[in-house]
């Protein structure tokens, strides 16, 4: 750091971010980048969801509501929790991988994992993966749409919303070209999903099929991709801790 520079001071802390993490009007500041998309479970009562691993156009209504409904508690425990560990008048800013659509089993958010679910579904049929393993398997994930996140921050009442905005981005580096989607977009987006859900497969199938069913996915996706150019949305929000 150069001379006059204000000190930075790092920690690590254990602990669930869903919880305390930092003493009572602590900080002046937070920013949360991709992680509350992750909920802090997987919600209950999703037995009807079979040959699916997350909200599909297929599934039941009462399977969307479970999976908003446990949103909605871990989102308000959030901001309960930071708000307790912010100053008053400190900022905090959070991206979330979120939807434009009303519709939370909308193709913009879910396709990426009903692609994953055929993966899974043709290891099933290969008698790689058991049945009943794959009907018991759900991701723990929601992406919430802009107005679901600014409804939960007005809800619990702790900050003064400032802006919440959308921002997209896309599976290529450069220029979208149908030519190189199997070669660029399939394998960007299959090593971005394995690097969220590797440990989530894992930890219910065993590390004996990761390679196959990621190699599988790879293809999958490059298929799909081969005509479209995949967008994914961010969700930011930023606010200031009431006084």
């Amino acid at each position: 750091m150069g001379a006059g520079a204000e000190s930075c001071f790092v920690t690590g802390v254990p602990g669930t971010f869903y919880g305390r993490l930092f003493p009572s009007r602590s900080l002046q500041f937070i920013h949360s980048s991709y992680s509350l998309q992750r909920l802090s479970q997987v919600p209950e009562g999703l037995e009807s969801n079979k040959g699916n691993i997350y909200m599909a156009s297929s599934s039941p209504p009462c399977l969307l509501k479970a999976y908003y409904q446990q949103f909605q508690k871990d989102f308000s425990m959030f901001l309960r929790y930071r708000s307790q560990e912010l100053v008053e008048g400190a900022s905090m800013v959070l991206t979330i991988l979120g939807r434009r659509s009303d519709d939370p089993s909308s193709k913009e958010c879910c396709n990426i994992w009903e692609l994953l679910a055929v993966a899974l579904n043709d290891m099933v049929a290969e008698g790689l993966i058991e049945e009943e393993k794959m009907d018991s398997f759900n991701i723990p994930n929601y992406t919430p749409s802009p107005t679901e996140v600014k409804c939960e921050a007005e809800k619990e009442g702790s900050f003064i919303i400032n802006r919440v905005f959308e921002v997209n981005w896309n599976a290529y580096h450069g220029e979208f070209c149908p030519l190189d989607a199997h070669k660029e977009g399939g394998y960007n987006v299959a090593k971005m999903m394995r690097a969220v859900g590797e440990a989530l497969l894992v930890s219910h199938f065993g590390d004996g099929i990761i390679d196959e069913v990621f190699s599988k996915y790879k293809n999958i996706i490059a298929d799909r991709m081969s005509g479209e150019k995949t967008k994914f949305v961010n969700v930011t929000i930023s606010m200031t801790r009431r006084g």
